[in-house]
C-alpha cells in the first residue's frame, strides 16, 4: 500500500536531519557558527527538495542508503542557505521564516551571512564524502553547481532582484523562475534518477516532470503570498507586492494564477506517466504521483 506524503515525511525527515546535522557537528569549529546554521535548519520547513530527491530513488524501487540522505541532505542545506541570505535586509528583509525570528534577527548579519555562506560550502563538502562511484559524484557535484550557481538559483535570484519595480513579460518570469526555484526542485529528481538508473528515456521525462513541478511550486508560492495564512505558511504575506515583485498573480490575477497552476501540475502529471509508462507500471501510484498531489494541498 503506497504510503500517503504524511507517513513519508515522517519516516525520512529524522534521517535527513540527522545527517546534516551530524555532518556539521563533526565539521565545525565554531559553536556559535554551528547554533546558527542548526537554528535554520531545525526551524521547520517541509524538506520538500530533500523529500523529493529520495521519492525519485524510491521510483526505481532503490532502497535507501547513506548517499541517498547525503545528497538529499547537502540539497536541504543549499536551500536553507538561500532563505538565509533572501531573508537579509539587503535582500528582502524578512523578519520571519518559517513561523521564527529570521537567522539574523537572532544572530546579526554577520552571522548570518557566515552561517549561509558555510551551508553552501558544506553541502558540497558532504557530497564530496558521500559512499557514490567517483564518476558519478563528480557529475552530481557539477549538476548541483550549475543548479546552486550563477546560471542556476543566484541567476534567478539576480533577475528577481532587477525585474523589482519594473515590469517583465510572462515569458520572463517563467525564465527567471525556472533558474530561481526550479533548478533545485529538478536537481533533486535528476540526482535521484541519476543515483538509481541508466534509462535516459525515463531519466529524461522526469526531468519533464520535475521542470513542470518547480513552475507549479512557484506559482502556489506566489498565491499563498496573496491569499495565505501566516500562521501555516510561517512567513509574512503581501511581501511581493510590498517590494513591487514580479509574479503570476502580479501578472495573471489570481483566477489567472489559479489556472496556470492547475495546468502546470496537469503537465507534470502528463510526463511522470510517460516515465510510468515506459517502465510499465503506468497505472501503479508511486511517491511522485503523492508529491504532485500533496502540492495541490500544501
Amino acid at each position: 500500500m503506497m504510503l500517503t506524503y504524511k507517513e513519508f515525511s515522517a519516516n525520512n525527515i529524522p534521517f535527513i536531519n540527522q545527517t546534516m546535522v551530524t555532518f556539521l557537528k563533526k565539521s565545525n569549529q565554531s559553536e556559535l557558527l554551528l547554533e546558527s546554521m542548526a537554528y535554520s535548519l531545525m526551524a521547520g520547513g517541509k524538506r520538500f527538495r530533500p523529500l523529493l530527491l529520495l521519492a525519485t530513488v524510491d521510483f526505481f524501487e532503490v532502497s535507501f542508503e547513506s548517499q541517498h540522505y547525503d545528497v538529499a541532505a547537502a540539497l536541504e542545506m543549499v536551500h536553507t542557505y538561500s532563505l538565509i541570505h533572501d531573508d537579509l535586509p539587503a535582500m528582502d528583509d524578512d523578519d520571519l521564516r518559517r513561523g521564527k525570528p529570521t537567522n539574523h534577527k537572532i544572530y546579526g548579519e554577520a552571522v548570518a551571512i557566515l552561517s549561509g555562506d558555510a551551508l553552501l560550502t558544506e553541502a558540497f563538502h558532504l557530497v564530496s564524502t558521500a559512499e557514490i562511484e567517483s564518476a558519478l559524484k563528480v557529475e552530481l557535484i557539477r549538476l548541483f553547481a550549475n543548479a546552486s550557481g550563477s546560471s542556476g538559483m543566484i541567476a534567478g535570484q539576480m533577475e528577481d532582484m532587477l525585474g523589482e519595480n519594473k515590469k517583465i513579460t510572462l515569458k520572463e518570469l517563467q525564465d527567471m523562475h525556472s533558474k530561481k526555484t526550479g533548478e533545485l526542485i529538478k536537481y533533486a529528481v535528476e540526482a535521484g534518477a541519476s543515483l538509481s538508473t541508466d534509462n535516459l528515456e525515463v531519466k529524461k521525462y522526469l526531468i519533464e516532470y520535475a521542470e513542470y513541478l518547480g513552475i507549479a511550486f512557484q506559482v502556489r508560492d506566489d498565491l499563498l503570498d496573496v491569499i495565505g495564512d501566516e500562521t501555516i505558511i510561517g512567513k509574512k504575506i503581501g511581501a511581493d507586492a510590498a517590494h513591487d515583485k514580479n509574479t503570476y498573480v502580479s501578472l495573471l490575477g489570481i483566477k489567472g494564477a489559479q489556472t496556470a497552476f492547475e495546468s502546470y501540475c496537469d503537465n507534470a502529471q502528463e510526463a511522470l506517466n510517460q516515465a510510468k509508462e515506459i517502465l510499465n507500471y503506468d497505472k501503479k501510484e508511486t511517491l511522485l504521483d503523492v508529491i504532485l498531489e500533496e502540492l495541490k494541498v500544501m
